[in-house]
């Protein structure tokens, strides 16, 4: 069995840590360097930067927020926002990143996922996919881009299998709905793209204690739990996480 591993993401912006609720309202949460480290410390399995102004503003991607972060941190690190070309993932890799997210760039050239698993392979591509509730697709849940800005009408059920058989390596699945809430994460969601696809999922969007990651696991099907305020804040812990997925019988790295 595999070892279910605990992400803290790092929302990125101009610089800094920031965290909202429905990916709105974005308040500081301090520096990204220090609470990677920090995280890597107390035991993270991996860390996930994703830049939420690079794909709105057309900002570049924080290449040398990645290059400190890399320089002080030894677990591997996700970085997400404002990629748009398999040169964009040679250059994030070069600075350090061990895996690139991709998300509005995909949904408008689907073979961007196919051109970068090519050229790097599917280990290192993360599909970003951010979800919210959409009564206009079969499923009912809609893919969303820009920082779950803008609907696209595309089912994200459909879009989470194209993917994976275009070469995603995993899917980061944020339920926009959930994001931030603290009401725990969206299992029905989780749960429904785990059966659609055969790579790793990652659940994200909603966690409010440590209780709520063990049931997005057995029940939602989860490979990997992300999660941000709760950790920024320091209401709960990794190691507190940690403890409550084992406790439910879920294997996890000590």
């Amino acid at each position: 069995m595999l070892a279910t591993r605990v992400i803290p993401c790092l929302d990125v912006q101009h610089g800094r840590v920031v965290k909202g609720v429905n990916f709105k309202n974005l308040a500081d949460n301090g520096d990204p360097v220090e609470l990677a480290a920090r995280y890597a410390r107390e035991g993270a399995d991996e860390l996930t930067f994703l830049d939420v102004a690079a794909s709105v503003d057309d900002a570049e991607t924080l290449y040398d927020v990645v290059e400190r972060c890399a320089e002080q941190v030894f677990i591997p690190l996700t970085v997400g926002g404002g990629v748009r070309s398999a040169d964009d993932v040679r250059t994030l890799l070069s600075r350090g990143a061990d895996k690139c997210s991709v998300n509005s760039a995909a949904v408008k050239r689907p073979e961007l996922i196919s051109d970068i698993a090519d050229r790097f392979g599917s280990q290192v591509l993360v599909l970003s996919l951010d979800v919210a509730g959409g009564a206009g697709t079969d499923s009912g849940w809609e893919v969303t881009v820009r920082g779950g800005r803008e609907r696209t009408g595309i089912d994200a059920l459909e879009w989470a299998e194209r993917c994976a058989s275009l070469g995603a390596g995993e899917i980061l699945l944020n339920s926009i709905d959930a994001d931030g809430t603290r009401e725990g994460f969206d299992i029905p969601l989780t749960r429904a793209v785990r059966d659609r696809v055969s790579i790793p999922v990652i659940g994200s969007g909603g966690a409010g204690s440590a209780a709520d990651f063990a049931p997005a696991v057995t029940e939602g099907g989860a490979d990997a739990m992300l999660a941000a305020s709760i950790f920024h804040s320091g209401q709960v812990s990794i190691a507190e996480v940690k403890t409550a997925l084992a406790a439910a019988g879920v294997e996890v790295r000590r």
